[in-house]
């Protein structure tokens, strides 16, 4: 099926949308045009024409889930992008804050053997840059148990699985700080007026501050170390 560009980024948009909830859950319009940046009217068109297309479930008065088809759109879309990702830090040398605007480019480049052709050149990987996994070549997503960064406690030994490709910003700090997917840290405690959280890399390294009320410290996804 030949999608536009644009009907590419509001399936990938759709299902970025019901990833990031534990349950499954419909993507409403305003999330949606949240999201693409656009108005809930431009969204509501394109819900149309993508339900017309048989990709989308339209409830009304609930929002979008994808249809079988639709899953497997959304997923050729994002197994793309995430190993275009790897090649551009692993092949070309970008640093992993640089690499999300052109993937978005590259990501509508969708012939089905180069996009082969390119996970056998990279050995097949099973995360890109930031932690995310990358669906296999049968269009499935692995399932990994992960939590909010901020949703621990004091206490708490955890390990940095995947880091949200949204910022910038964030990741030129995570790497001031060495932390990426795979770092060890220690939750030394959670302050109760602000929920800011203080962590410690290791016992060697000075304490560090994140606040966890910020959109950027819930980005951060976690498993006990």
């Amino acid at each position: 099926m030949q999608l536009s560009r644009t009907e590419q980024n509001y399936l990938k948009a759709i299902y970025m949308i019901s990833a990031s909830s534990t349950e499954a859950v419909e993507a409403s319009t305003n999330a949606i045009a949240a999201r693409m940046d656009t108005r809930p009217a431009s969204v509501s068109d394109m819900l149309r024409r993508l339900s017309d297309k048989g990709l989308l479930n339209h409830n009304r008065y609930k929002g979008v889930t994808l249809t079988e088809s639709g899953m497997q759109q959304a997923l050729f879309i994002v197994r793309r992008h995430r190993l275009w990702e790897h090649f551009l830090v692993h092949s070309l040398g970008f640093r992993w804050d640089e690499i999300h605007e052109i993937a978005e480019e590259l990501e509508h480049v969708s012939h089905p053997e180069l996009i082969a052709r390119l996970d056998a050149f990279l050995g097949n990987p099973t995360e890109d840059p930031h932690g995310e996994l990358i669906p296999g070549a049968h269009l499935q997503m692995p399932h990994r148990p992960t939590k909010p960064m901020n949703s621990l406690v004091s206490g708490e030994i955890a390990r940095v699985v995947c880091v949200d490709e949204g910022s910038d910003v964030l990741l030129k700090y995570l790497d001031e700080i060495e932390l990426r997917p795979g770092s060890h840290f220690h939750v030394v405690s959670v302050e109760q007026f602000d929920n800011s959280m203080r962590i410690r890399k290791n016992s060697s390294q000075p304490q560090l501050h994140t606040y966890s009320n910020t959109q950027e410290t819930s980005s951060y996804k976690a498993l006990p170390a």
